[in-house]
């Protein structure tokens, strides 16, 4: 599966783990791993399950966020 979507990774102080964001998915799309080895291969897991469940549900994929030229472009 080769879709281009982004992922988050970021230190978390509070809960003392990576904390992983899919934000083309929206706010609630969140893992979180021990390492950052981990957390990645979590965020892969969770992309996968969301775009079977978008195409399972038969609902539109979101648009992937672009950069260009050091700008973020949302669709």
């Amino acid at each position: 599966m080769n879709h281009c979507y982004s992922i988050f990774i970021q230190w978390s102080e509070e809960d003392q783990k990576y904390v992983v964001s899919l934000p083309e998915f929206g706010p609630y799309s969140h893992t979180h791993g021990e390492t950052y080895a981990e957390a990645l291969k979590h965020g892969e897991e969770v992309l996968e399950l969301l775009i079977e469940e978008y195409q399972q549900q038969g609902r539109q994929l979101p648009q992937p966020l672009t950069v260009v030229a050091d700008k973020v472009i949302t669709h």
